[in-house]
């Protein structure tokens, strides 16, 4: 089974070889990535054997992780504070009734799910880096109108704006990662900025309470105070976004021509590409035949349910064990910390032994035992175990990271797998707007329809991803014997070219 990865380990030292020219190699109609022009322009480079990559991968994560993870750090929080704000006040103070609350954490889900359709093909014409700083600078606006809501329906429509700007964030920081580093070498960078779920997760609390603690006048509660400072910090960060990541390795002002060749060639083994701005609508219909893209999406949905859960409705679940509401956004810390230790362990877990379907499953174990414990012990006699299975349901954000690098190490074509960073995206906004919605009122307050909802979804998942695996496994089969590949083929034009996994007959899968 490691042999999928043999090609991503001689790629470490293979930073040296003569590249073929041009006329040397039948390239595809399809037409040559980005990166192969700079390789072709500076063949004669002297100095690239000299690089270490060790030292060249601690530079390209000091410039370009921090960033990446500031970015979802605030698109976690900007959307977590909604679940604070219910606990501050909120609901009383806008006349929230039944089941509005859900409805509008539902709708940011459903603006960001609508969204994913024309995001596909500004990400294929804009650069990525770009179009996310753009697009993290308004959805820090968003959240910084949300506090002059004033009503069920003014809050919605901020609720969902936020969605619509959100909805480029996986996408772009998938094909961001996948510029920069092997496939091997993505897993951990993955976890490095989906780490800022977990951060969201400890500071949503600490901030809550803060907040809690602060009001201006009768106007300006607490939680309106939140989404203002909030949304500001977002805009910043934003701004940062738009002006300092490089849209591609080729444009980074940081690296010298010699680390930009080492790099490129580096990562030329994920025969995945770096940019092509040619929009390829038949690869739209490959995808939508592709096998793969159906169980990737199909098991997102399923492990985003339970997401959905925790994003929406964890403090409200401590709440109702007793707790008061500055306490409840206390004791809901501990979940980030869960978060952050299971992200790194799949992150670092992959990179060492690869299958990133055990991972995931791993994963998904304890995160049904949570969901046991939360829906068949007594809320009023067991406090400590229905609250270490809420601790114990984030262990399922974990696997996200592993789904997103699955998507961009093993769909090849600038089109399509823009086509499925957004459709996995999308899934998982899918299983969001799923997943708010099974707390129904009427179900108040232990809400066991929910709780059984998780345990469901996460062995479903777990299903799917195994089924996603065996289809890896046989694609790879079907391709023959891998162990001719050579440097050679790695620096050619046809590795560059836009083709797909399906066209690409040396491609393989990671699994």
């Amino acid at each position: 089974m490691s042999s999928h990865n043999d090609s991503e380990k001689g790629a470490d030292i293979d930073v040296r070889g003569n590249t073929p020219s041009h006329s040397d190699v039948d390239v595809p109609e399809a037409g040559i990535d980005d990166a192969w022009k700079f390789l072709n322009e500076h063949r004669d480079a002297d100095g690239v054997a000299a690089i270490n990559m060790d030292s060249l991968r601690r530079k390209i994560d000091f410039h370009i992780v921090p960033l990446m993870f500031l970015c979802y750090t605030m698109q976690f929080l900007d959307k977590v504070i909604l679940n604070y704000a219910a606990v501050m006040g909120l609901n009383t103070d806008l006349g929230l009734k039944g089941n509005d609350f859900s409805n509008v954490a539902t709708f940011c889900f459903v603006g960001l799910l609508c969204f994913e359709i024309p995001n596909i093909y500004f990400l294929q014409t804009v650069p990525a880096a770009k179009w996310l700083g753009l697009n993290v600078t308004l959805w820090g606006i968003a959240t910084a109108c949300g506090a002059a809501a004033h009503n069920y329906q003014t809050l919605l429509v901020s609720r969902v704006f936020l969605g619509i700007f959100e909805a480029t964030i996986g996408p772009s920081l998938m094909l961001i990662s996948s510029q920069w580093y092997t496939k091997s070498e993505q897993a951990p960078r993955f976890s490095f900025w989906y780490l800022g779920l977990g951060l969201g997760q400890i500071l949503g609390g600490a901030i809550s309470y803060g907040f809690q603690n602060v009001s201006i006048g009768a106007s300006l509660a607490g939680w309106r105070i939140m989404f203002v400072v909030l949304g500001c910090v977002t805009v910043v960060i934003g701004l940062s976004t738009f002006f300092f990541l490089p849209d591609t390795p080729m444009k980074a002002s940081w690296l010298s021509s010699n680390e930009k060749v080492a790099l490129l060639k580096h990562v030329s083994v994920n025969q995945t590409g770096i940019q092509s701005r040619k929009f390829r609508p038949k690869e739209i219909v490959e995808a939508l035949l592709d096998p793969q893209i159906y169980l990737l999406l199909l098991s997102v949905v399923l492990l985003s349910v339970s997401s959905g859960v925790v994003t929406t409705y964890s403090a409200t679940l401590i709440r109702n064990l007793g707790y008061t509401p500055k306490k409840a956004a206390l004791m809901n810390m501990p979940s980030g910390v869960v978060s952050i230790f299971f992200t790194l362990l799949v992150g670092f877990g992959v990179r060492k032994q690869s299958h990133r379907w055990a991972w995931i499953i791993a994963c998904i174990i304890p995160a049904i035992i949570g969901g046991a414990l939360m829906s068949f012990l007594d809320t009023k006699t067991h406090h400590a175990g229905v609250l270490a299975g809420i601790y114990l349901v984030n262990a399922v954000v974990a696997p996200l990271t592993l789904f997103y690098a699955w998507t961009v190490a093993n769909v090849s074509g600038a089109t399509k797998r823009a086509f499925a960073a957004a459709i996995v995206s999308g899934s998982f906004s899918l299983g969001n707007i799923i997943g708010p919605q099974t707390f129904q009122a009427r179900d108040a307050p232990d809400f066991r329809p929910a709780k059984l909802a998780v345990m469901g979804t996460q062995a479903g998942c777990a299903a799917t991803t195994f089924v996603l695996f065996l289809y890896y496994v046989w694609s790879n089969k079907k391709r023959g014997d891998s162990s001719k590949d050579n440097e050679e083929r790695f620096m050619s034009p046809e590795v560059w070219a836009t083709m797909t996994d399906k066209e690409n007959k040396m491609f393989r899968y990671s699994y």
